[in-house]
Protein backbone atom coordinates (compact mmCIF):
# COMPACT_ATOMS: atom_id res chain seq x y z
CA UNK A 1 0.00 0.00 0.00
CA UNK A 2 2.77 2.37 0.99
CA UNK A 3 4.28 1.70 -2.59
CA UNK A 4 1.35 1.97 -4.34
CA UNK A 5 0.35 5.57 -2.29
CA UNK A 6 4.09 6.80 -3.01
CA UNK A 7 3.78 5.99 -6.96
CA UNK A 8 0.21 7.94 -7.06
CA UNK A 9 2.34 11.07 -5.47
CA UNK A 10 5.26 10.62 -7.56
CA UNK A 11 2.27 9.99 -10.65
CA UNK A 12 0.64 13.34 -9.43
CA UNK A 13 3.70 15.46 -9.11
CA UNK A 14 5.26 14.44 -12.30
CA UNK A 15 1.30 15.74 -13.93
CA UNK A 16 1.38 18.69 -12.00
CA UNK A 17 4.80 19.55 -13.95
CA UNK A 18 4.04 20.83 -17.30
CA UNK A 19 6.73 19.68 -20.05
CA UNK A 20 8.70 22.61 -21.38
CA UNK A 21 11.52 20.95 -22.90
CA UNK A 22 9.12 19.28 -26.12
CA UNK A 23 6.18 22.09 -25.40
CA UNK A 24 8.26 25.31 -26.84
CA UNK A 25 10.29 27.16 -29.05
CA UNK A 26 11.58 30.67 -28.42
CA UNK A 27 12.19 32.79 -31.57
CA UNK A 28 14.37 35.76 -32.23
CA UNK A 29 12.92 37.47 -35.11
CA UNK A 30 13.68 40.37 -37.68
CA UNK A 31 10.70 39.53 -39.42
CA UNK A 32 8.19 41.85 -37.98
CA UNK A 33 5.03 40.53 -35.29
CA UNK A 34 2.43 40.78 -38.17
CA UNK A 35 4.45 38.44 -40.75
CA UNK A 36 5.41 35.71 -37.88
CA UNK A 37 2.16 35.43 -35.61
CA UNK A 38 0.03 34.21 -38.03
CA UNK A 39 2.14 31.18 -38.62
CA UNK A 40 3.04 30.28 -35.26
CA UNK A 41 -0.48 30.74 -34.21
CA UNK A 42 -1.19 28.01 -36.74
CA UNK A 43 1.72 25.97 -35.79
CA UNK A 44 0.57 25.83 -32.19
CA UNK A 45 -2.64 25.08 -33.22
CA UNK A 46 -1.27 22.10 -35.43
CA UNK A 47 0.79 20.63 -32.64
CA UNK A 48 0.27 22.15 -29.58
CA UNK A 49 3.71 23.53 -29.47
CA UNK A 50 4.14 26.80 -27.86
CA UNK A 51 6.34 29.61 -29.93
CA UNK A 52 7.54 32.75 -28.38
CA UNK A 53 9.14 35.29 -30.01
CA UNK A 54 10.85 38.45 -30.04
CA UNK A 55 11.07 41.00 -32.44
CA UNK A 56 14.15 43.46 -33.90
CA UNK A 57 16.26 44.17 -36.15
CA UNK A 58 18.57 41.71 -37.36
CA UNK A 59 21.99 43.38 -36.20
CA UNK A 60 20.87 43.94 -32.24
CA UNK A 61 19.61 40.41 -32.29
CA UNK A 62 22.91 38.87 -33.45
CA UNK A 63 24.45 40.84 -31.19
CA UNK A 64 22.07 39.71 -28.19
CA UNK A 65 22.72 36.28 -29.29
CA UNK A 66 26.58 36.73 -29.23
CA UNK A 67 26.72 38.54 -25.50
CA UNK A 68 24.50 35.63 -24.30
CA UNK A 69 26.67 33.30 -25.74
CA UNK A 70 24.71 29.77 -23.36
CA UNK A 71 22.52 31.85 -21.47
CA UNK A 72 20.29 32.57 -24.62
CA UNK A 73 16.72 31.37 -24.26
CA UNK A 74 16.47 32.03 -28.11
CA UNK A 75 16.08 28.27 -30.33
CA UNK A 76 15.48 30.28 -33.60
CA UNK A 77 16.89 33.41 -35.16
CA UNK A 78 14.38 34.54 -38.46
CA UNK A 79 15.79 37.35 -40.04
CA UNK A 80 15.62 38.55 -43.63
CA UNK A 81 18.29 38.78 -46.65
CA UNK A 82 21.01 36.41 -46.75
CA UNK A 83 23.66 38.80 -45.82
CA UNK A 84 22.16 39.05 -42.37
CA UNK A 85 21.97 35.43 -42.19
CA UNK A 86 25.60 35.12 -43.26
CA UNK A 87 27.15 37.96 -40.82
CA UNK A 88 24.85 35.43 -38.06
CA UNK A 89 27.11 32.17 -39.21
CA UNK A 90 30.29 34.36 -39.08
CA UNK A 91 29.40 35.66 -35.95
CA UNK A 92 29.04 31.62 -34.65
CA UNK A 93 25.69 32.23 -32.97
CA UNK A 94 23.68 29.09 -35.32
CA UNK A 95 24.58 25.51 -35.58
CA UNK A 96 24.58 23.26 -38.93
CA UNK A 97 21.61 21.38 -39.27
CA UNK A 98 21.13 18.25 -40.77
CA UNK A 99 17.28 17.88 -42.52
CA UNK A 100 16.41 15.93 -45.55
CA UNK A 101 13.39 18.22 -45.13
CA UNK A 102 14.45 20.74 -45.58
CA UNK A 103 16.91 19.93 -48.68
CA UNK A 104 13.74 18.31 -50.41
CA UNK A 105 11.58 21.83 -49.84
CA UNK A 106 14.07 24.32 -50.53
CA UNK A 107 16.65 24.70 -53.48
CA UNK A 108 20.20 24.71 -52.59
CA UNK A 109 21.10 27.86 -54.24
CA UNK A 110 18.59 29.49 -51.08
CA UNK A 111 20.04 27.56 -48.58
CA UNK A 112 23.55 27.85 -46.87
CA UNK A 113 26.53 25.86 -48.23
CA UNK A 114 27.41 24.54 -44.80
CA UNK A 115 23.59 24.12 -43.40
CA UNK A 116 23.45 26.77 -41.09
CA UNK A 117 20.62 28.83 -42.16
CA UNK A 118 17.65 28.54 -45.14
CA UNK A 119 15.41 30.85 -46.97
CA UNK A 120 11.90 30.86 -45.80
CA UNK A 121 10.78 33.19 -48.69
CA UNK A 122 11.98 34.81 -51.98
CA UNK A 123 11.93 38.77 -52.44
CA UNK A 124 12.94 39.78 -56.33
CA UNK A 125 15.06 42.75 -56.42
CA UNK A 126 13.96 44.41 -59.83
CA UNK A 127 13.56 47.47 -61.89
CA UNK A 128 10.28 50.02 -61.44
CA UNK A 129 9.53 52.67 -63.96
CA UNK A 130 7.07 54.81 -65.05
CA UNK A 131 4.61 53.48 -67.77
CA UNK A 132 4.10 57.18 -68.79
CA UNK A 133 7.67 58.08 -69.65
CA UNK A 134 9.40 54.84 -70.14
CA UNK A 135 8.62 52.08 -72.96
CA UNK A 136 9.66 48.43 -71.38
CA UNK A 137 11.22 47.94 -74.61
CA UNK A 138 14.12 50.76 -73.33
CA UNK A 139 14.93 48.63 -70.54
CA UNK A 140 16.95 45.43 -70.60
CA UNK A 141 19.18 44.78 -67.21
CA UNK A 142 20.43 46.47 -64.29
CA UNK A 143 23.84 47.90 -65.72
CA UNK A 144 21.84 49.42 -68.88
CA UNK A 145 20.87 51.92 -66.30
CA UNK A 146 24.58 52.83 -66.59
CA UNK A 147 23.94 54.39 -69.60
CA UNK A 148 23.45 57.66 -71.00
CA UNK A 149 20.45 57.33 -71.68
CA UNK A 150 18.85 57.43 -68.32
CA UNK A 151 21.22 60.47 -67.18
CA UNK A 152 18.92 62.53 -64.46
CA UNK A 153 16.18 59.59 -64.96
CA UNK A 154 17.54 57.05 -62.34
CA UNK A 155 16.47 56.89 -58.35
CA UNK A 156 17.91 54.79 -55.83
CA UNK A 157 17.79 53.79 -52.17
CA UNK A 158 20.88 54.51 -50.13
CA UNK A 159 23.81 52.04 -50.12
CA UNK A 160 23.27 52.11 -46.57
CA UNK A 161 20.85 49.26 -46.72
CA UNK A 162 21.65 45.59 -47.19
CA UNK A 163 19.23 45.31 -49.83
CA UNK A 164 21.56 47.37 -52.24
CA UNK A 165 24.99 45.81 -50.84
CA UNK A 166 23.34 42.59 -51.49
CA UNK A 167 22.60 43.54 -54.88
CA UNK A 168 26.33 44.86 -55.81
CA UNK A 169 27.64 42.05 -53.73
CA UNK A 170 26.20 39.60 -56.61
CA UNK A 171 27.06 41.42 -59.30
CA UNK A 172 30.62 40.81 -57.89
CA UNK A 173 30.57 37.68 -57.89
CA UNK A 174 28.59 37.48 -61.32
CA UNK A 175 30.56 39.87 -63.59
CA UNK A 176 34.10 41.14 -61.11
CA UNK A 177 35.23 44.09 -59.32
CA UNK A 178 35.66 46.25 -61.86
CA UNK A 179 32.85 45.71 -64.25
CA UNK A 180 30.95 46.38 -61.00
CA UNK A 181 32.71 49.15 -60.68
CA UNK A 182 31.82 51.05 -64.17
CA UNK A 183 28.05 49.73 -63.65
CA UNK A 184 27.89 52.25 -60.54
CA UNK A 185 29.78 54.81 -61.59
CA UNK A 186 26.91 54.84 -64.09
CA UNK A 187 24.58 55.08 -61.77
CA UNK A 188 25.81 57.65 -59.62
CA UNK A 189 26.06 59.73 -63.12
CA UNK A 190 22.22 59.34 -63.72
CA UNK A 191 21.06 60.11 -60.54
CA UNK A 192 18.02 62.30 -60.57
CA UNK A 193 18.07 63.13 -57.14
CA UNK A 194 20.13 62.29 -53.64
CA UNK A 195 19.67 58.39 -52.73
CA UNK A 196 16.64 58.03 -51.03
CA UNK A 197 16.34 56.02 -47.89
CA UNK A 198 13.75 53.41 -48.38
CA UNK A 199 12.35 51.65 -51.23
CA UNK A 200 8.63 53.38 -50.83
CA UNK A 201 10.21 56.55 -51.38
CA UNK A 202 11.60 55.75 -54.60
CA UNK A 203 8.48 54.09 -55.63
CA UNK A 204 6.85 57.69 -54.99
CA UNK A 205 9.33 59.47 -56.78
CA UNK A 206 8.77 57.21 -59.92
CA UNK A 207 5.52 57.90 -59.74
CA UNK A 208 5.41 61.57 -59.51
CA UNK A 209 8.19 61.85 -62.26
CA UNK A 210 11.16 62.98 -60.22
CA UNK A 211 12.75 60.01 -61.91
CA UNK A 212 11.71 57.62 -64.66
CA UNK A 213 13.03 53.97 -63.13
CA UNK A 214 14.50 53.01 -59.76
CA UNK A 215 15.31 49.35 -58.26
CA UNK A 216 13.42 48.39 -55.80
CA UNK A 217 11.83 45.22 -53.75
CA UNK A 218 8.77 43.75 -55.24
CA UNK A 219 7.01 43.20 -52.03
CA UNK A 220 7.30 47.09 -51.55
CA UNK A 221 5.66 47.67 -54.93
CA UNK A 222 3.39 45.62 -54.00
CA UNK A 223 1.94 47.32 -50.78
CA UNK A 224 2.00 50.81 -52.11
CA UNK A 225 -0.11 49.69 -54.78
CA UNK A 226 -2.57 47.73 -52.70
CA UNK A 227 -2.78 51.42 -51.10
CA UNK A 228 -2.52 53.68 -54.48
CA UNK A 229 -3.87 51.30 -57.36
CA UNK A 230 -3.71 54.66 -59.25
CA UNK A 231 -0.06 54.99 -59.26
CA UNK A 232 2.27 55.23 -62.48
CA UNK A 233 4.40 52.75 -61.72
CA UNK A 234 5.40 49.05 -63.41
CA UNK A 235 7.85 46.61 -63.13
CA UNK A 236 10.45 45.22 -65.30
CA UNK A 237 12.53 41.86 -64.75
CA UNK A 238 15.83 42.89 -65.88
CA UNK A 239 18.74 40.69 -67.09
CA UNK A 240 16.25 38.11 -68.80
CA UNK A 241 18.66 37.44 -71.51
CA UNK A 242 21.68 35.94 -69.26
CA UNK A 243 21.85 35.24 -65.56
CA UNK A 244 18.64 36.95 -64.27
CA UNK A 245 16.74 38.78 -61.83
CA UNK A 246 18.91 39.39 -58.46
CA UNK A 247 16.63 37.69 -55.81
CA UNK A 248 17.11 37.34 -51.85
CA UNK A 249 15.36 35.76 -49.31
CA UNK A 250 14.35 36.09 -45.49
CA UNK A 251 15.48 32.92 -43.81
CA UNK A 252 16.07 31.16 -40.65
CA UNK A 253 18.50 28.92 -38.40
CA UNK A 254 18.62 27.14 -35.55
CA UNK A 255 21.09 29.00 -32.64
CA UNK A 256 23.87 27.49 -31.40
CA UNK A 257 22.82 27.12 -28.01
CA UNK A 258 19.36 26.32 -28.72
CA UNK A 259 18.04 24.70 -25.62
CA UNK A 260 14.74 22.85 -27.78
CA UNK A 261 16.98 22.07 -30.86
CA UNK A 262 14.65 19.11 -32.13
CA UNK A 263 11.14 20.95 -31.66
CA UNK A 264 13.08 24.14 -33.29
CA UNK A 265 14.16 21.59 -36.47
CA UNK A 266 10.57 21.06 -36.80
CA UNK A 267 9.22 24.25 -36.84
CA UNK A 268 11.51 25.33 -39.36
CA UNK A 269 10.81 22.27 -41.25
CA UNK A 270 7.49 22.75 -41.14
CA UNK A 271 7.59 26.55 -42.43
CA UNK A 272 9.10 25.13 -45.65
CA UNK A 273 6.27 22.71 -46.10
CA UNK A 274 3.71 23.57 -48.79
CA UNK A 275 1.54 24.07 -46.07
CA UNK A 276 2.81 26.85 -44.51
CA UNK A 277 4.82 28.30 -47.46
CA UNK A 278 2.02 30.12 -48.92
CA UNK A 279 0.48 32.46 -46.11
CA UNK A 280 5.00 32.90 -45.18
CA UNK A 281 5.32 34.43 -48.14
CA UNK A 282 1.91 35.67 -48.90
CA UNK A 283 1.69 37.54 -45.66
CA UNK A 284 4.68 39.90 -47.23
CA UNK A 285 4.02 39.75 -50.94
CA UNK A 286 7.08 37.80 -51.65
CA UNK A 287 7.84 34.29 -53.30
CA UNK A 288 7.17 30.76 -51.76
CA UNK A 289 10.48 29.40 -51.25
CA UNK A 290 9.56 25.93 -51.92
CA UNK A 291 9.12 25.38 -55.50
CA UNK A 292 5.93 23.14 -55.27
CA UNK A 293 3.78 26.43 -53.95
CA UNK A 294 2.81 28.88 -56.23
CA UNK A 295 2.47 32.78 -54.98
CA UNK A 296 -0.23 34.42 -54.24
CA UNK A 297 -2.55 35.45 -57.09
CA UNK A 298 -1.50 39.22 -56.27
CA UNK A 299 1.93 38.40 -56.50
CA UNK A 300 1.35 35.81 -59.32
CA UNK A 301 0.10 38.87 -61.76
CA UNK A 302 3.30 40.36 -61.95
CA UNK A 303 4.28 37.80 -64.56
CA UNK A 304 6.91 34.93 -64.41
CA UNK A 305 10.50 35.95 -64.63
CA UNK A 306 14.04 33.76 -64.19
CA UNK A 307 15.46 34.43 -61.04
CA UNK A 308 19.22 34.27 -60.72
CA UNK A 309 20.60 31.34 -59.45
CA UNK A 310 23.56 32.45 -57.36
CA UNK A 311 24.13 30.84 -54.17
CA UNK A 312 22.99 33.61 -51.93
CA UNK A 313 25.14 33.18 -49.59
CA UNK A 314 27.89 35.16 -51.63
CA UNK A 315 25.72 38.47 -50.96
CA UNK A 316 27.34 38.00 -47.25
CA UNK A 317 30.60 36.73 -48.55
CA UNK A 318 31.09 39.83 -50.36
CA UNK A 319 29.38 42.27 -48.26
CA UNK A 320 31.74 43.85 -47.13
CA UNK A 321 34.01 44.80 -50.40
CA UNK A 322 30.44 45.73 -51.98
CA UNK A 323 29.98 48.32 -49.26
CA UNK A 324 33.60 49.17 -49.94
CA UNK A 325 33.10 49.60 -53.44
CA UNK A 326 29.88 51.62 -53.38
CA UNK A 327 31.70 53.88 -50.83
CA UNK A 328 34.75 54.32 -53.21
CA UNK A 329 32.52 55.57 -56.30
CA UNK A 330 30.22 58.04 -54.10
CA UNK A 331 27.36 55.96 -53.78
CA UNK A 332 25.77 56.71 -50.08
Amino acid sequence: MKFLAKCLALATFATAIPSLSAEEVYVYSSRKEHLIKPLFDMYEKKTGVKVKYVTDKAAPLIARLKAEGKRTPADMLITVDAGNLWFATQEGVLKSLDSKVLEENVPAHLRDPKNHWTGLSVRARTIVYNPERVKPTELSTYENLADAQWKGRLCLRTSKKVYNQSLVATMMANKGKEATETVLKGWIKNLAAKPFSNDTKVLKAVAAGQCDVGIVNTYYFGRLMKKEPGLKLALFWPNQKDRGVHVNISGAGITKHAKHPEAAQKLLEWLSSAEAQEQFAGLNMEYPVNPKVEAVKSVKQWGDFKGDVINVNEAGRLQKHAVKLMDTVGYR
